[in-house]
């Protein structure tokens, strides 16, 4: 929550809205917070997504490894190119995060898609649900990153980027977050009794 408080201070400080237009202020946005924020919060989520895959504690411990560094470099090569300046900067740090983002989704994906007939029948469809929810969410970031590219400028550019980042983050985390939960509990109740 601290670095969501701290985006919207710094957009606060950077922009202005009057009559329906946004204009710059004069002092910079501070794009770090988003991705400090990424840094702390993506491999989290990466760990749980792979706890509900039911792998073995070494598989779990080994990808969790791989994952989360995959998570880090992707986060860590995309922000050169955000807070770029010009298009071609930002095209080759997005590519070169690209790179793990791919390795990440194909890991994710596949590993989900592979755990749901040894889940629990009470979560089998949550977890298809979650395998969804995540490969969408997460393949919403790329697009948003792209809108630099487009025609729009100005802050028509800035807009919706911020915009965007915050509707996949909610989506990722909360929506992705919330299933991991329903998940859980209908484990404990398969594993522990009550009902499903």
């Amino acid at each position: 929550a601290y670095h969501y408080f701290r985006i919207f201070e710094s957009w606060e400080g950077a922009y202005s809205v009057e009559g329906g237009i946004v204009t710059a202020s004069g002092y910079a946005f501070n794009d770090a917070y988003r991705y400090v924020d990424w840094l702390l919060t993506v491999p989290l989520l990466l760990i749980e997504l792979i706890l509900v895959m039911r792998l073995s504690q070494d598989e779990t411990v080994s990808k969790s490894f791989k994952l989360g560094g995959a998570a880090a470099l992707m986060i860590i090569l995309g922000y050169p190119g955000e807070i770029a300046a010009d298009i071609p900067t930002r095209v080759l740090w997005g590519t070169l995060s690209a790179i793990p983002f791919v390795y990440i989704m194909w890991q994710l994906f596949a590993g989900l898609g592979a755990s749901i007939n040894n889940q629990p029948e009470n979560v089998r469809e949550l977890v298809k649900k979650a395998r969804l929810l995540t490969f969408a969410s997460w393949g919403f970031y790329p697009i948003v990153y792209m809108i630099p590219y487009t025609n729009l400028s100005g802050s028509d550019v800035t807009v919706g980027v911020q915009v965007g980042y915050t509707i996949a983050d909610l989506i990722a985390k909360a929506g992705v977050g919330v299933l991991i939960y329903m998940i859980a509990v209908r484990k404990s109740q398969a594993e522990y009794g009550g009902k499903a």
